[in-house]
């Protein structure tokens, strides 16, 4: 089936259904997801998007994210939020949580979004008009922050359990390609504080992280509640995995990459339009292209990076 119509300079109107619940056995509370698609359009792509642990209450929820999701959703993507475990909209029922995996549930965000895809039929019929124009076989994953943790297994990273014992593998095999936003880096790096709250991190593995990802880091995120090595810590998913991958590293970026999180956040310490859009842009043409063999996508949106006065930013790849 050739590729959809679709660029970067056409946006379409964008239909959003939230919440939709789903059921999930042994779950502590079923998953609620938000559904954003274009109106029009056939075969449409899949995006499933996993939301940071952040502070505010609802930016790391179903309702977060919006600068991205509206984007994606108005170029061509069904985009699918679940909330995770780990939100602050979901505190009353899990703050007391006996699960050896609390706080941030890194388990249980992978199996959130093969739940999804084990749902489809279900959220193509709640949306009104979706039902028969996705394409399954097309299905992509992005993550910020956490959420950047999450699409990294469900790439093929591997990690322990909590007993540092047992290998772990969430690879989600219908998840063709994927965007790691500010994601967490090399366990041997961490901060005193994310070894003792996080121990989970220490034995992530990215040579087995095979599927076709971007990378996006800022080289202002030091993020050093979470790690010593600085800024470059975010770049070790696409230092320490095989190809094919990207990085495309934001100059001045911090932890927000300039607002991915959403519009106005008092949080975004880079606050910048700017940058978003660099973001938004360059990460829908790796997609795109991941998705589409074939579509030039991709390599105009790195050639238009570089061709401006002022690059925000630059890519590699290997």
């Amino acid at each position: 089936m050739s590729a959809p119509t679709a660029t970067s300079h056409t946006p379409s109107p964008v239909l959003s259904v939230g919440p939709l619940v789903l059921p999930a056995p042994g779950r502590v509370v079923d998953l609620q997801v938000r559904v954003s698609a274009p109106v029009t359009g056939d075969s449409l792509p899949i995006l499933l998007m996993s939301h940071g642990h952040g502070r505010s209450n609802h930016l790391s929820s179903l309702n977060g994210y919006a600068p991205l999701a509206q984007y994606f959703a108005a170029h061509g993507f069904v985009v699918i939020q679940p909330t995770h475990l780990d939100s602050k909209t979901l505190a009353a029922v899990t703050r007391d949580s006996k699960d050896p995996e609390a706080p941030l549930f890194w388990r249980s965000r992978a199996q959130d979004m093969t739940r999804i895809l084990d749902q489809l039929d279900t959220l193509e019929r709640a949306v009104p008009t979706l039902a028969g124009r996705v394409d399954r076989s097309r299905v992509a994953v992005i993550g910020h922050s956490m959420g950047g943790h999450t699409a990294s297994v469900l790439l093929g990273a591997r990690l322990l359990d909590v007993e540092g014992e047992k290998e772990v593998r969430l690879t989600e095999p219908r998840i063709k390609a994927g965007v790691l936003l500010a994601a967490p880096g090399r366990g041997d790096a961490l901060s005193p504080f994310a070894a003792e709250n996080y121990p989970f991190f220490k034995s992530i593995d990215f040579s087995s992280m095979t599927a076709p990802a971007l990378v996006v880091a800022g080289d202002k995120d030091d993020s050093t509640h979470l790690t010593v090595a600085g800024a470059p810590w975010h770049a070790d998913p696409y230092v320490l995995a095989p190809g094919p991958k990207s990085l495309l590293t934001l100059f001045d970026g911090e932890h927000g990459l300039g607002g991915v999180s959403g519009y106005d956040v008092a949080e975004t310490t880079d606050e910048s339009p700017e940058r978003v859009a660099v973001v938004q842009r360059l990460s829908w043409a790796f997609l795109r292209t991941a998705l589409y063999p074939g579509d030039s996508a991709w390599q105009q949106a790195q050639n238009a990076l570089a061709d401006a006065a002022s690059p925000l930013g630059r890519v590699e790849s290997k």
